[in-house]
């Protein structure tokens, strides 16, 4: 509509002159009904229609694992894609939708020079430290990740881990060569300290980690101090392991967690990089065929432990292989060493045995013993807690 045509109905308006309408709308070419529908008070199509969105139904669910400390707009997005409605629309208008709601957003971070190699020469590693996350049942998971990524096709491995012992790294670069079918020509390490010794202001590499690299024919690197952008790489894949925050309150145990982690290191593998352009799995076709090959199998187990770690949960139980075993309560919440021999499964903390258990088939195994004295203190009838724990045994077993 002609501006001039608006102020003049407007002057008219206000000195409360009834205008021409056939008139104007001759001068200004519009029909006359336009002229008077302005003239009493049409202002024009809004700039802006408060349309319903489809993200409203989901903004509780947003809101809430926005609040959980270590996530971020894309871990929330990620996991309602996968976990809730995967027709939620494109990831700009996610960002868009929760900013118009005044929700928190990340701050976005100082880039850094990317270093490139060819094929198969370059891995570069790290830790995601002392990650928390609650199960369903409010109970905490603290854990590590390590970061494993091919430098040329950008093919991420996370491995879940509880520590971050030289024990640890080597599981993890054995399973991240084993996963990618080889073993690169370097690999770039910062300062952990389970690789490397510092003496003031010198580094110097370990003997076992020397070791190690001889054995599987690589070379050893160590990025530059206070210059984490020489592998930055391995830096911009931390980014992704944020994704799993929204996942509080959604899983169950331990074997859920695992799985929750290879889920989204898959669909890292898939998800087309930002400075390749590609998906890391296709590019990895290519880099695989220039990897080396791994030692051999005695090699490799001369490395590998036979047993894992894991830790004691509230219900005074590990889990090996989706069945429950019990411990003495008192070692709830430590770290506890799971070791097979002869289909029975042995339980230590550090170096002492501390229960021990024939596999089974079954989903809870518990020791009478150490039911009972998880019951005591609980119940008031001291002389009733043998007789309760039997017959709670009892029901478990009948009911699984």
């Amino acid at each position: 509509m002609d501006q001039r045509l608006i102020t003049q109905l407007r002057i008219n308006k206000l000195s409360n002159i009834k205008p021409n309408f056939a008139e104007l709308a001759r001068q200004y070419d519009v029909d006359w009904r336009t002229v008077k529908k302005y003239y009493d008070g049409y202002d024009g199509k809004p700039k802006h229609r408060l349309k319903p969105s489809k993200l409203d139904r989901h903004l509780p669910l947003i809101k809430e694992k926005l609040a959980i400390r270590g996530s971020n707009i894309r871990a929330v997005y990620e996991f309602i894609i996968d976990e809730r409605d995967p027709d939620i629309g494109t990831y700009s208008n996610f960002v868009k939708y929760v900013k118009s709601k005044g929700l928190k957003t990340k701050k976005s971070e100082a880039g850094h020079p990317r270093f490139e190699t060819e094929p198969g020469i370059q891995a570069q590693v790290d830790w995601k430290e002392d990650i928390s996350i609650a199960n369903r049942y409010g109970e905490i998971f603290t854990f590590q990740v390590f970061d494993y990524k091919l430098g040329y096709s950008r093919y991420p491995i996370f491995t879940y881990k509880l520590y971050k012992t030289r024990q640890d790294v080597f599981d993890c670069l054995i399973a991240s060569f084993k996963a990618t079918g080889g073993v690169p020509r370097e690999i770039l390490f910062d300062n952990m300290a389970s690789v490397v010794d510092l003496k003031g202001n010198h580094r110097h590499i370990n003997d076992k980690m020397i070791t190690f690299a001889k054995d599987f024919n690589f070379k050893i690197k160590l990025c530059k101090p206070r210059h984490a952008y020489t592998k930055g790489k391995v830096e911009a894949l931390n980014k992704f392991l944020s994704w799993i925050y929204p996942y509080q309150g959604e899983f169950e145990n331990e074997e859920e967690l695992i799985a929750i982690l290879q889920k989204i290191n898959q669909k890292v593998c898939k998800r087309v990089c930002d400075e390749t352009g590609v998906p890391p799995l296709l590019l990895f076709q290519k880099e695989k065929e220039y990897l080396q090959p791994l030692p051999s199998n005695e090699v490799i187990e001369s490395y590998l432990p036979h047993d894992r770690q894991t830790t004691v949960r509230k219900d005074s139980m590990v889990t090996f292989n989706k069945c429950k075993y019990s411990v003495p309560p008192a070692y709830i919440g430590k770290p506890v060493r799971l070791q097979v021999r002869s289909n029975k499964l042995y339980i230590y903390y550090s170096t002492d045995l501390i229960a021990s258990h024939s596999l089974t088939s079954k989903r809870l195994n518990y020791r009478s013993e150490d039911y009972i004295e998880l019951l005591d203190g609980r119940i008031r009838n001291a002389d009733s807690i043998e007789e309760m724990a039997e017959e709670n045994l009892k029901q478990m077993d009948l009911l699984l």
